[in-house]
């Protein structure tokens, strides 16, 4: 067996198609075409930062898939354990930018991807489980059946081999109600080792409100996962862990694209987790995400040094 990765994943990875800021889809006559996945951005974040990282998903064998594959390998994500299907499609999703307040349009295209027929029985579970740790999240169970089946048996398979997990809930209301995911989910974070979760996902899918303390601590009751971090949109994260809460404010950044910010924030709480310094993970993801929303599309990308200097200044003169 060859040297553990330090972090797999599996989920989908789609095309993202979006227009630029004020322009509307139906009018538009060009657009920027990038990979977006929530998983393969944490994968190529953490790549990005010198782990070693695998992406487990399906693509087809077709220009769509094959795009997607040379941006991945490009980021040094190791695309070893990807099924290849020889007929099928990518999902894709539309992105209308705006300018705040105005909020994001996102228009789906993702029926029927090759992603959605995953199965268990045919990925390589010992490979995929030498790791040292799994990163899962929310949007894959509620892709399609086999996805949630694909996901338990990640679950199921990951504890019974000691290998610690990450969740990150990413609730989708476009794909399922909060009672589908609620059923769904709270199963599958029963004492994991790491949980990431937006304020409004802990609302909308456990009915937790209040300050960040109570949910945390409610958290904590219905899941006993070790660390628990909570993004709280421009107020930053708090996190429980050992009985003890953690803050850190969000770095103020311009926004030029607010699309996967949560996802750099995963990654950055993760590159913190594998070094055992929880403090220095929240400022690794809040750094990360500062850093995604002035970064067009949903990947971020930045070396070990750049993201030292990012949470050691708050100044925007440049670095000589």
């Amino acid at each position: 067996m060859s040297d553990p990765y330090d972090v797999t994943t599996i989920g989908e990875t789609m095309l993202r198609i979006s227009t630029p800021p004020g322009h509307a889809l139906e009018t538009s006559t060009h657009a920027d075409l990038r990979p977006a996945g929530a998983e393969s951005n944490v994968a190529s974040a953490l790549a990005g930062l010198g782990r070693r990282v695998a992406w487990c998903g399906r693509l087809p064998d077709n220009p769509p898939g094959r795009l997607i594959a040379s941006v991945l390998r490009r980021s040094n994500v190791d695309l070893s354990l990807v099924e290849w299907c020889p007929t099928g499609r990518v999902g894709s999703f539309y992105v209308e930018l705006e300018t705040p307040p105005t909020p994001v349009r996102v228009t789906y295209d993702r029926a029927d991807s090759c992603a959605v027929a995953m199965s268990p029985d045919r990925i390589d579970w010992a490979r995929l489980l030498n790791t040292r740790l799994l990163h899962l999240t929310g949007i894959t169970p509620a892709l399609s059946a086999a996805c949630r089946e694909t996901t338990i048996d990640a679950v199921q398979r990951a504890k019974h081999a000691k290998v610690p997990i990450s969740f990150d809930i990413n609730y989708r209301g476009k794909l399922w109600t909060p009672e589908q995911a609620a059923q769904t989910l709270l199963p599958l974070i029963q004492q994991i080792d790491l949980l990431l979760i937006g304020r409004s996902d802990a609302r909308d899918v456990f009915g937790l409100t209040g300050a960040p303390e109570q949910i945390l601590t409610a958290l904590a009751d219905r899941t006993g996962a070790k660390t628990i971090v909570l993004t709280v949109g421009g107020e930053g994260v708090v996190a429980l862990c050992d009985g003890t809460i953690h803050r850190e404010p969000a770095q103020p950044t311009t926004i030029l694209d607010r699309l996967g910010a949560g996802d750099a924030l995963a990654a950055g709480v993760i590159h913190g987790w594998l070094d055992h310094d929880l403090l220095k993970a929240l400022r690794y993801g809040t750094a990360l995400a500062a850093k995604a929303l002035r970064t067009h599309g949903d990947v971020v990308t930045c070396g070990p040094a750049e993201l030292d200097s990012l949470i050691q200044t708050a100044s925007d003169r440049p670095q000589r």
